[in-house]
C-alpha cells in the first residue's frame, strides 16, 4: 500500500485542503520553543506587565508572583537571573512603549506577561489591545530566543472592588472579550497560556484571603497561588 502512487486528483485535493484549512500552529513548528536543556546555563527571565508584576497588594515586593516564580526557576537553573520590568497601572500599550525594547535588549530565555486589567477598566478597545499583543509577541519571538508565558485576565468581578456593584456586568463582558483576544493571539504565536480566569472563578469565591486588603490586587497568598499556576506553564516548556 505504501508504495502505490496517489491519483493526481487526490494530490490536488490534498493541496487545496491544506490551503483552505491550514495546519494548526503546532504542526507549523511555532510551539517548538523550549527552555534550555543545560541547567547550568545562566538563564535570563524577564517579567513584563502591570501592578501584579510589580507586586501591589503584597506585604513586600519580594512576595509578588515574579519573585516566587524566580525561586522555582532557580531549582532548575541555579544561575538564573530575573529582571522585573512591571509597572503599576500599565496597559498593553505601555508595555509596547516602555518595556518591550528593554526586554528585547536583555536577550531573555523566558518572558512572562501579565497585562490587561487596566486596558479593561480604562475602556480601551479590544482591537487596540489585540494589536498591542501582536506587537509584543511578534517582536519577542523575532528578536529573542525566549519562551513566552502569558496569563489570562482573572475574573475581576469577583473582587470586592466590583462584586455586586454597578457596572460589574460590563466589566465581566469586557474581561471575556479581552481574554478571547489574548488567547487567540497567544495560540497564533505559540505562546504558553495559563488560565487564571477559570482558576480565579474556582478559587476566589471560597478563598477570599487570596485578595489583598485593597479589595482588588492579590494578597501574599494570592501571589503565591499565582506563582504556582505560572510555574505549571513554565514547566510545560522544560526539556527534562
Amino acid at each position: 500500500m505504501g508504495s502505490e502512487r496517489r491519483p493526481a486528483w487526490l494530490l490536488i485535493f490534498s493541496l487545496a485542503v491544506a490551503v483552505v484549512f491550514p495546519l494548526p500552529s503546532t504542526a507549523q513548528g511555532i510551539h517548538a520553543r523550549r527552555l534550555p536543556t543545560d541547567g547550568a546555563k545562566p538563564l535570563t527571565y524577564v517579567a513584563l506587565g502591570d501592578s501584579t508584576v510589580s507586586g501591589v497588594g503584597a506585604t513586600d515586593p519580594e512576595r509578588n508572583y515574579v519573585s516566587r516564580l524566580y525561586e522555582r526557576l532557580r531549582s532548575a537553573y541555579p544561575a538564573a537571573r530575573v529582571v522585573n520590568l512591571g509597572v503599576s497601572g500599565a496597559t498593553a500599550a505601555n508595555v509596547v512603549d516602555g518595556q518591550l525594547e528593554r526586554a528585547v535588549a536583555l536577550r531573555p530565555d523566558l518572558v512572562t506577561l501579565s497585562i490587561g486589567p487596566n486596558d479593561v477598566t480604562r475602556g480601551r478597545a479590544a482591537a487596540e489591545y489585540e494589536q498591542d499583543l501582536e506587537t509584543i509577541f511578534g517582536m519577542l519571538l523575532k528578536e529573542t530566543p525566549a519562551v513566552l508565558v502569558v496569563n489570562l485576565i482573572p475574573d475581576l468581578t469577583l473582587t470586592p472592588r466590583f462584586r455586586g456593584r454597578e457596572g460589574a456586568a460590563e466589566v465581566g463582558r469586557r474581561v471575556a472579550r479581552f481574554n478571547r483576544a489574548l488567547r487567540g493571539k497567544a495560540r497564533a504565536h505559540g505562546v504558553e497560556i495559563v488560565d487564571l480566569f477559570a482558576q480565579s472563578r474556582r478559587e476566589v469565591p471560597r478563598r477570599p484571603e487570596l485578595i489583598a486588603a485593597d479589595g482588588y490586587h492579590p494578597s501574599d497568598q494570592g501571589y503565591a497561588r499565582w506563582a504556582e499556576l505560572m510555574w505549571r506553564g513554565v514547566e510545560r516548556r522544560l526539556d527534562r
